[in-house]
């Protein structure tokens, strides 16, 4: 394994506590980080805490839909931490899988206020942070969703293509300053998002991608580590495909 330099680095992910989350915690503690798991399941993020086992790691119990519980909770870790270095907006849902007519309104707001609006919350309020200490890496989660568009999955892909355009502006608005701004945009991969998808839209997922399998958390957190690290001082506003092939752009 290929071991990114992130010590001394405080980071936040949000979702932290299982998936794709999880794994990118992990492979921080690897790395010397010193990892803050934002969830709103306490009992996952227990478990997660747990299991990693290392001082460097904890959680807070945040809802990132809720702007002023973010900006709190940054304040509390700059208060104890001194700084904020990685942001990761990894927090998601799939939506349900029903065409744009079927969709239900409530379930529209519920996708997009999760999927997008907490994106540009959290990315509002930790980037004065990074400002302040003239150094910063946002990594956003986006989906091939997001550049293609799955049929039956309208939400979600909306939402995913916001990240995108959400990722390229703040990106260039940081340019000239010591922050990179990216996303990634993965293929499916089994996760426990796959029990909000029918069985019908995860074998049309599979279906699209060319290697004929799902990606592996360990693979997204690899390329998540070397976008949060030092290392990548050039490449922002950028979409970092992790797609088996299937992307065509």
């Amino acid at each position: 394994m290929i071991k990114f330099d992130l010590s001394n680095r405080v980071a936040v992910i949000t979702g932290g506590a299982q998936g794709f989350g999880f794994a990118i915690a992990e492979r921080f503690i690897q790395s010397g980080a010193k990892v803050i798991i934002w969830d709103i399941d306490e009992q996952e993020a227990k478990k997660a805490v747990e299991k990693i086992n290392s001082e460097n790691i904890s959680y807070k119990i945040v809802n990132v839909c809720n702007f002023e519980e973010i900006s709190k909770s940054l304040k509390d870790i700059e208060t104890e931490h001194n700084k904020i270095d990685i942001f990761v907006n990894n927090a998601g849902i799939t939506g349900m899988n029903k065409t744009v007519a079927e969709y239900p309104i409530e379930e529209w707001e519920k996708v997009i206020q999760l999927n997008l609006n907490a994106v540009f919350y959290c990315c509002k309020a930790v980037v004065p942070y990074l400002e302040k200490n003239n150094y910063g890496r946002i990594v956003n989660i986006a989906s091939i969703a997001g550049k293609e568009g799955n049929p039956n999955a309208g939400a979600y892909s909306t939402s995913k293509a916001g990240v995108i355009g959400l990722t390229k502006s703040l990106g260039k608005e940081l340019a000239l300053k010591n922050i990179a701004v990216n996303c990634v945009t993965p293929a499916a991969a089994k996760t426990r998002i796959f029990d909000q998808m029918t069985e019908e839209h995860i074998n049309y997922m599979l279906s699209k991608i060319p290697r004929n399998k799902f990606a592996k958390v360990n693979e997204l957190a690899s390329l998540v580590t070397y976008l949060a690290s030092e290392e990548n001082s050039f490449a922002t506003a950028a979409v970092f495909d992790l797609s088996g092939g299937r992307a065509t752009y």
